[in-house]
């Protein structure tokens, strides 16, 4: 049997792949891998299809076992990776005997690594996708000591040196560029204008849900009341009564209540935004 045995879960590790997009109306969240260009990379490192599931990391990494000999490739936050005790490569593909311990160290930057293995991890998918869904509950369950990932079956190993794509590090100061509304006439026009010059922090309440703000200039309604229940989006920024901007991630609920000023568009800077620390500054740029 393929597969791997969980020696040591780390403080949040789960199953990603691309996500379940398309099933809002029912009310689930697309979830997937918050670091995309991250994820992709281990895919291809390895020769899998780009929607392989893969296991996302937090912060202090995970230990693993192969019943049978596998290839694997951490990505993402820099860490150590050692096998057996022994230091191997990150950033590459990884051949593991039966038995032998892979274990993933902390973050020395950024938030969440991840680990690839050939063939993907067989876990069985919900509507479409092996994802981890913290919010809704769908998919596997976040790893445990003791759990065993089953492997998909795949082919021969790619050539080394088949991805040399290098991704940027993990920031030290966060720039999001926003594209104003569809609620930003909820706010007044001195806090829009002082949007573009605050700096806020990234708060330690932030996780796959939403990146949570704090430390900065809190937006100031022109309106009282709330708004009726809409719908949300990937990367939507929504304002809570503290008027401390809160950015949409991959587990976002899919409606919502709270005014939102603008969108973060999906790409480089919502995969930044997966490797930012507590206490990093935040910039929103405005965005057309």
């Amino acid at each position: 049997m393929t597969g791997l045995l969980v020696i040591r879960p780390g403080a949040l590790t789960t199953v990603q792949d691309r996500g379940r997009p398309g099933y809002a109306h029912l009310g689930v969240p697309r979830s997937g891998a918050l670091d995309s260009a991250a994820y992709a990379l281990g895919n291809r490192l390895l020769g899998n299809a780009p929607d392989a599931a893969a296991l996302e990391t937090t912060l202090d990494g995970v230990g693993l076992r192969p019943l049978a000999p596998v290839t694997v490739a951490v990505t993402g936050a820099p860490c150590s990776v050692r096998v057996s005790g022994r230091a191997v490569a990150w950033g590459a593909a990884v051949r593991l005997s039966a038995g032998a311990e892979l274990e993933v160290g902390r973050a020395e930057s950024g938030l969440r690594s991840y680990v690839a293995v050939r063939g993907g991890l067989a876990v069985p998918p919900v509507l479409g996708s092996r994802s981890t869904d913290l919010l809704s509950g769908l998919g596997p369950p976040v790893l445990s000591a003791g759990a065993l990932l089953p492997v998909g079956s795949a082919g021969p190993d790619p050539a080394p040196g088949a991805d040399a794509c290098g991704l940027p590090g993990a920031p030290s100061e966060l720039l999001l560029p926003l594209r104003p509304g569809p609620r930003a006439d909820w706010f007044t026009e001195a806090s829009l204008a002082g949007l573009w010059r605050a700096e806020f922090r990234v708060s330690a309440m932030s996780n796959r849900i939403g990146l949570r703000t704090e430390a900065g200039t809190p937006l100031v309604r022109r309106r009282p009341g709330e708004l009726p229940s809409e719908g949300m989006v990937l990367g939507a920024v929504q304002v809570p009564p503290d008027g401390l901007p809160v950015v949409f991630l991959a587990d976002h609920p899919v409606t919502g209540g709270y005014p939102v000023v603008g969108v973060v568009p999906p790409g480089p800077a919502l995969d930044a935004a997966a490797q930012a620390r507590p206490g990093i500054a935040v910039r929103f740029v405005r965005s057309r």
